[in-house]
Protein backbone atom coordinates (compact mmCIF):
# COMPACT_ATOMS: atom_id res chain seq x y z
CA UNK A 1 0.00 0.00 0.00
CA UNK A 2 1.55 3.45 -0.69
CA UNK A 3 1.69 6.03 1.75
CA UNK A 4 2.89 9.38 2.12
CA UNK A 5 3.36 11.15 4.95
CA UNK A 6 3.86 14.93 5.37
CA UNK A 7 4.79 16.90 8.83
CA UNK A 8 6.49 19.87 9.88
CA UNK A 9 3.24 22.41 8.72
CA UNK A 10 2.50 25.09 10.95
CA UNK A 11 2.09 29.12 11.36
CA UNK A 12 5.16 31.24 10.84
CA UNK A 13 5.88 35.28 10.35
CA UNK A 14 6.33 36.51 6.81
CA UNK A 15 10.23 36.41 6.46
CA UNK A 16 10.53 33.12 8.22
CA UNK A 17 11.20 29.43 7.31
CA UNK A 18 9.70 26.39 7.30
CA UNK A 19 11.10 22.81 6.14
CA UNK A 20 8.14 20.09 5.11
CA UNK A 21 8.81 15.79 5.15
CA UNK A 22 6.77 13.88 3.38
CA UNK A 23 7.88 10.08 4.20
CA UNK A 24 7.09 7.75 1.55
CA UNK A 25 6.30 3.81 1.81
CA UNK A 26 4.94 1.09 -0.69
CA UNK A 27 6.87 2.18 -4.06
CA UNK A 28 10.61 1.90 -5.18
CA UNK A 29 11.46 5.75 -3.81
CA UNK A 30 14.52 5.99 -6.11
CA UNK A 31 12.67 5.63 -9.25
CA UNK A 32 9.44 8.09 -9.04
CA UNK A 33 9.07 11.71 -9.34
CA UNK A 34 7.80 13.49 -6.66
CA UNK A 35 6.39 16.86 -6.15
CA UNK A 36 4.49 19.67 -3.83
CA UNK A 37 1.76 21.04 -4.32
CA UNK A 38 -0.16 23.63 -2.36
CA UNK A 39 -3.94 24.29 -2.35
CA UNK A 40 -4.81 28.03 -0.80
CA UNK A 41 -8.88 28.82 -0.28
CA UNK A 42 -10.70 29.64 -3.22
CA UNK A 43 -7.96 28.63 -5.52
CA UNK A 44 -6.66 25.65 -7.58
CA UNK A 45 -3.63 23.32 -7.16
CA UNK A 46 -0.35 24.31 -8.08
CA UNK A 47 2.65 22.60 -7.94
CA UNK A 48 5.39 24.64 -6.35
CA UNK A 49 8.17 22.07 -6.36
CA UNK A 50 8.48 19.00 -8.75
CA UNK A 51 11.54 16.66 -8.34
CA UNK A 52 12.14 13.92 -11.78
CA UNK A 53 14.35 11.56 -9.99
CA UNK A 54 15.14 11.51 -5.96
CA UNK A 55 18.94 11.51 -6.65
CA UNK A 56 19.20 13.57 -3.39
CA UNK A 57 20.77 16.56 -5.12
CA UNK A 58 18.11 17.87 -7.01
CA UNK A 59 20.09 19.21 -10.22
CA UNK A 60 18.41 22.17 -11.68
CA UNK A 61 17.33 19.86 -14.68
CA UNK A 62 16.05 18.16 -12.98
CA UNK A 63 13.16 19.95 -11.01
CA UNK A 64 11.00 22.69 -11.42
CA UNK A 65 9.58 25.57 -9.82
CA UNK A 66 7.06 28.25 -10.34
CA UNK A 67 8.18 31.87 -10.36
CA UNK A 68 6.33 32.47 -7.27
CA UNK A 69 8.57 30.34 -5.05
CA UNK A 70 11.99 30.38 -7.32
CA UNK A 71 15.04 31.10 -5.46
CA UNK A 72 12.59 30.43 -1.85
CA UNK A 73 11.63 26.93 -2.04
CA UNK A 74 13.83 23.82 -2.37
CA UNK A 75 12.47 20.30 -2.96
CA UNK A 76 15.34 17.36 -1.85
CA UNK A 77 15.11 13.91 -1.11
CA UNK A 78 17.00 11.39 1.55
CA UNK A 79 16.45 7.73 -0.02
CA UNK A 80 17.96 5.81 2.39
CA UNK A 81 14.43 7.44 4.74
CA UNK A 82 12.84 7.82 1.83
CA UNK A 83 11.76 11.19 2.63
CA UNK A 84 11.28 13.96 0.67
CA UNK A 85 11.22 17.33 1.60
CA UNK A 86 10.37 21.30 1.42
CA UNK A 87 12.53 23.80 2.52
CA UNK A 88 10.31 26.73 2.27
CA UNK A 89 12.55 30.01 2.98
CA UNK A 90 11.26 34.09 2.83
CA UNK A 91 7.72 33.00 3.46
CA UNK A 92 4.99 34.96 2.54
CA UNK A 93 1.56 35.53 3.50
CA UNK A 94 0.14 34.39 -0.15
CA UNK A 95 2.42 31.20 0.68
CA UNK A 96 -0.73 30.43 2.95
CA UNK A 97 -2.10 26.83 1.97
CA UNK A 98 -2.38 22.99 2.53
CA UNK A 99 0.44 21.85 1.30
CA UNK A 100 0.71 18.36 -0.22
CA UNK A 101 3.27 15.96 -1.36
CA UNK A 102 2.30 13.58 -3.96
CA UNK A 103 4.40 10.76 -6.40
CA UNK A 104 4.05 10.13 -9.58
CA UNK A 105 4.00 6.01 -9.93
CA UNK A 106 3.00 6.43 -13.71
CA UNK A 107 1.89 8.85 -16.56
CA UNK A 108 0.22 11.46 -13.87
CA UNK A 109 0.35 12.32 -9.91
CA UNK A 110 -1.23 9.48 -8.13
CA UNK A 111 -0.51 9.11 -4.77
CA UNK A 112 -1.15 12.32 -2.51
CA UNK A 113 -0.69 12.97 1.32
CA UNK A 114 -3.13 14.07 3.88
CA UNK A 115 -1.62 17.80 3.59
CA UNK A 116 -0.87 20.17 6.05
CA UNK A 117 -1.18 23.36 6.97
CA UNK A 118 1.11 26.24 6.47
CA UNK A 119 0.09 29.64 7.54
CA UNK A 120 2.26 32.55 7.00
CA UNK A 121 1.12 35.78 9.54
CA UNK A 122 2.09 39.20 7.80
Amino acid sequence: EVQLLESGGGLVQAGGSLRLSCAASGFTFDDVPMGWFREAPGKEREGVALMRSNNGTASEGGTFYPDSVKGRFTISSDNAKNTVYLQMNSLKAEDTAVYYCAAKTGSKWDYWGQGTQVTVSS
